[in-house]
């Protein structure tokens, strides 16, 4: 190897030393590192920039837009209750997580199915008091297993597939050849997660009480013919709500207080709540809820409710509104605003919402249109503006979500069309179909998550170019003496090795050429090593570098880097072990005659 490469090497490790032991983000680290191999001259700056142009890079990012779909219709919401439930521990939610995901990652690319689910366990995460750094890492494994059980299941054995027909000129792998390998791993790397990950995954959760000091007073109604009327409190899901409780309903009239879980709720009853702001967020998506109504009238604003958000205000000394009740202040005619909950001192003000005074110094949640925030940072009857980024949802567009979100996985993965297109087109359906707005879908966009996985492709690129990962690969699988057993525990490990430090992709693909001429060269039987370098591709738990459902997990589970090596090297070392066994057990390394 000439100077580049030991240079490379030497990159590779200080980048993973920096992200292990300091606090710097993966996209600074890896930003750096794509700059000082372009100024160096090692990469030209189109290798560089590859990254950002890449299909995958765009299939990722093309999700996030059709999730955001998803969570903004609330199709999320159908998951939540209708599947995950309400587990009272981590192990529990496990098991609820584990099957849908399974069976989805299985016959879909796990991307998608990973892109759609951060969302849902997140709000199910505050539902169930659950800290999401508890549920993500999960996700993403149990997806990365998931799409172990077929052909179809992850982009890399599609890759692989296709390389090995092209090299060898055979018809190459039916749907289900790697289910025999996949099925016992996956059965047992489920197993592991589920018995060690709910005490070696860290606890970093916002629900203490002290997460946020305002109690707000909410008031809301029963749609009139919405899917909540003639059902109890707790048939409706209003009973156990996490730091948000039913203080009262009024109903012609009459103020019902400690209302009971079996009460039954008619339409138009308005509900009072206290709660914290996020809590009061997750309520409002509640299908069935509605604006508070007054004399039949609703306080809600003319046009569609779906295209305004929630805003935090504090009532400034020199507000028009100071000392008036809130019915009297006409916030629609005023702010084009309606106020859904006031706090005071940090407490729920008691009484009627319509006839609370407003005082200076109250926080107000407001349900306003987009141009409210901007407008207002020019008046002075606000001393704080902060916009929560939370829209009503769409309900009614809920089914035609997850429909879109069907035809994109069906479509790509009966090869329809490519995953690219599939995600681009379903991307647009999304925001076209009224399913998300444009501002959702270019709040979904993950720039920290996009940003890293196209830098990463500069490093991948580096490695190749300068002869590293060949280097490596060639010189450990020659270290096996020509025993087929160890040249196939040594295949899996280097190709592990490598899944960590580049893309899984760009990992197997180097591989599988070398490992193809080792085995005809050593008359090997050549489907069990195809095998594993199909499972160690896939197998990629240590780092959020190796894996993109990783690096889509990172943020949203509030992880560290040492988060993924506390649990991920002994995943890695488990499932290697595991699939190495299977594959000594259930094929001959030996050619037969």
């Amino acid at each position: 190897m000439e100077w580049q490469g030991w240079f490379a090497l030497a990159l590779t490790a200080a980048a993973l030393v920096v992200l292990t032991v300091t606090a710097i983000r993966p996209h600074i680290v890896m930003m750096a590192v794509l700059t000082v191999l372009s100024v160096s001259g090692i990469l030209s700056p189109g290798e560089a920039l590859a990254g950002f142009s890449n299909a995958g890079l765009i299939t990722v990012a093309a999700m996030f837009v059709v999730a955001a779909g998803i969570h903004a219709s609330g199709g999320i919401d159908l998951l939540v209750h209708k599947v995950l439930g309400e587990p009272k521990s981590v192990r529990s939610a496990l098991s609820r997580i584990i099957a849908p995901v399974v069976v989805l990652s299985g016959f879909l690319n796990n991307t998608p199915v990973v892109a759609t689910m951060i969302p849902a366990l997140h709000a199910w995460s505050r539902k169930i008091n659950i800290a999401p750094s508890k549920l993500m890492i999960p996700l993403s494994y149990t997806a990365i297993l998931g799409g172990t059980l077929t052909l179809i299941g992850t982009s890399t054995n599609l890759v692989i597939n296709g390389q090995y027909q092209a090299l060898t000129g055979s018809a190459g792998f039916s749907l289900f050849s790697i289910t025999l390998v996949g099925l016992p791993v996956a059965l047992a790397g489920l197993l592991f997660m589920w018995l060690f990950f709910p005490r070696w995954l860290p606890d970093r959760s916002d629900s203490n009480a002290f997460a946020n000091m305002r109690e707000f007073t909410l008031e809301v109604s029963v749609a009139a013919n919405g899917p909540l009327v003639g059902k109890t409190v707790v048939g409706a899901g209003l009973r156990n709500l996490r730091r948000v409780y039913l203080v009262e309903i009024e109903r012609d009239g009459t103020i019902l207080t400690a209302v009971t879980p079996e009460e039954t709720l008619r339409g138009g009853d308005r509900l009072v709540f206290a709660g914290d702001t996020q809590a009061i967020a997750d309520l409002l998506r509640i299908n069935g809820i509605v604006a508070s109504t007054e004399n039949g009238q609703p306080h809600g604003l003319a046009d569609h409710r779906a295209e305004r958000c929630l805003v935090e205000a504090v009532v400034s000394p020199h507000c028009d509104a100071v000392g008036l009740a809130i019915r009297d202040a006409r916030f629609r005619d005023r702010y084009g605003a309606v106020v859904l909950a006031v706090a005071r001192n940090g407490e729920r003000v008691q009484g009627n919402l319509g006839t609370i005074e407003l005082q200076a110094g109250d926080t107000l949640l407001l349900e306003a249109r987009p141009a409210f925030v901007s407008r207002q940072r020019f008046n002075k009857d606000f001393l704080l503006i902060n916009d929560l980024g939370t829209e009503a949802p769409r309900h009614e567009r809920a089914w035609l979500a997850w429909a879109i979100l069907v035809g994109v996985v069906v479509a790509a993965g009966f090869d329809l069309i490519s995953m690219l297109n599939a995600a681009l087109l379903g991307a647009g359906l999304m925001i076209v179909s009224g399913c998300c707005s444009v501002s959702q879908a270019e709040k979904s966009l993950d720039l920290t998550v996009i940003i890293t996985i196209a830098a990463s492709f500069a490093l991948g690129a580096a490695l190749q170019n300068t002869g590293v990962a060949r280097f490596l690969a060639e010189n450990i699988i020659a270290s096996s003496g020509g025993s087929p057993w160890l040249m196939l525990v040594l295949t899996y490990i280097t190709l592990s090795i490598l899944t960590e430090m580049i893309t899984n992709n760009a990992a197997a693909l180097l591989m599988l050429p070398i490992v193809l001429e080792m085995t005809a060269q050593a008359g090997l039987n050549n489907e069990p090593f195809v095998f594993a370098v199909m499972m160690a591709a896939s197998a990629s738990f240590a780092t959020p570098l190796g894996y993109q459902t990783n690096l889509m997990v990172y943020g949203p589970g509030d992880y560290r880097f040492s988060d993924f090596l506390r649990v991920g090297v002994p995943m890695n070392v488990f499932v290697g072990a595991v699939t190495i066994g299977v594959l000594l057990l259930g094929w001959p390394l030996v050619k037969v005659a």
